[in-house]
């Protein structure tokens, strides 16, 4: 591991030793056809319009192989938008990264997936909505189903493993035993149902988004019943929402421990989402190396390890086990960055947790309580960030 020097008044005061950035997530474009209402991609994206150069991008690839990174991960947005994926796909690959593509298939068609996979991708992440076209349609705010059903023939066509990604939520948590006849139906090989988790735009609908405590229970027995009848045939990982743990998980495997995220205007994150905390200065790919902004900067080095830690998390016997938990859901929930994450029943905020979880625990029984979804749009996006109605068009 290379060191950081002592020296160095950035460098977390418990952890002097950080280790490589192992998993590179390069997002391509924050520009996507779809419109779905629990998007990660920042509220305010719409206002990042400046993207990274296919020669910035090579670059970075080059720099984060030889800082460590072994996995690369190309997602967006869309990242299928960017007529340079292949090129970017083709020089991970010579470099030796471990590369996958994470796309909602749009874009994708016989002449493109044979040139990535001539470029070397290793695999393909498949993202859909639900099971059924109405749904699925209805949630992405577009006609895609039957685009996917098509994408998922051309990934078993290519020889690469079938992998699928489906958010689960409210809307769609009751439909889990029809999700994974999909998912068998179509070969896949691997089903992520991956709980939405209340960050960026799921966050603006979570009161329409976050399940009820029997829901999830049931969707748990019926995915734990599939994988004892289907065994291999069908490995299914099932993520339960973070509001219903007792104890945080340990967030991107710990703030600049693993993972280097670098969005599609070339500013360097520890995580999808932590450009929204205030007071910390993100660096980019454009002003500085990658060794120099996972080793050195000040917002990689801020939350690393345990010294920034404030009471309980300070004296609990748990904090390297999940070092704190999430410092964005901190933020969003209590206002700090720098709290126990409202998630952890230690928390001293652990309150506005349990006032969400209650509230989902109500069966509605009038449509007017019910607000619309806000689903992800570039007007949607100025409007949240606080742009004049008109702005950017």
């Amino acid at each position: 591991m290379m060191p950081v020097p002592a020296t160095d008044p950035t460098a977390a005061a418990s952890d002097p030793q950080v280790g490589p950035p192992f998993w590179l997530l390069a997002e391509l474009t924050y520009r996507c056809p779809l419109h779905c209402v629990f998007c990660y991609n920042p509220v305010d994206y719409a206002l990042n319009e400046q993207e990274l150069s296919t020669e910035d991008w090579l670059r970075v690839l080059r720099e984060a192989r030889a800082a460590g990174s072994v996995q690369c991960g190309f997602s967006g947005g869309e990242p299928m938008v960017r007529d340079d994926l292949e090129v970017l796909v083709a020089e991970a690959h010579r470099l030796g990264f471990y590369t996958n593509l994470l796309t909602s298939g749009v874009g994708l068609n016989e002449r493109r997936i044979a040139e990535l996979r001539r470029s070397g991708l290793d695999h393909i992440q498949l993202s859909f909505q639900d099971s059924t076209k109405e749904l699925n349609d209805f949630l992405s705010h577009t006609r895609t189903f039957d685009l996917k059903q098509r994408v998922a023939a051309m990934i078993k066509g290519q020889g690469w493993p079938m992998v699928l990604n489906c958010v689960i939520h409210r809307l769609n948590i009751d439909y889990i035993g029809e999700i994974i006849e999909m998912a068998l139906k179509l070969g896949a090989d691997y089903l992520e149902l991956a709980n939405s988790q209340y960050y960026s735009w799921a966050h603006v609908n979570r009161a329409e988004l976050l399940p009820s405590r029997e829901q999830i229970q049931r969707a748990e027995r019926i995915t734990n019943e599939y994988r004892a009848k289907v065994g291999d045939r069908l490995r299914i990982l099932f993520v339960v929402p973070d509001y219903y743990e007792e104890r945080p998980k340990k967030c991107m495997n710990g703030w600049g421990n693993v993972f280097l995220t670098i969005t599609p205007d070339g500013t360097a994150l520890p995580c999808h989402t932590a450009k929204m905390l205030p007071g910390l200065a993100f660096p980019n790919v454009r002003d500085a190396s990658v060794a120099d902004i996972w080793y050195r900067s000040e917002g990689f080095n801020r939350f690393r390890g345990t010294g920034w830690m404030k009471e309980p998390c300070r004296s609990c016997d748990e904090r390297e086990k999940d070092l704190g938990g999430c410092r964005c859901q901190a933020y969003m929930l209590a206002g700090d960055p720098a709290v126990a994450d409202p998630v952890c029943a230690k928390s001293p905020v652990h309150g506005v947790i349990e006032e969400a979880v209650l509230h989902a625990q109500r069966p509605v029984l009038d449509r007017r309580e019910v607000r619309p979804l806000v689903f992800r749009d570039p007007r949607e996006s100025r409007r949240l960030a606080g742009q004049p109605a008109g702005a950017g068009k």
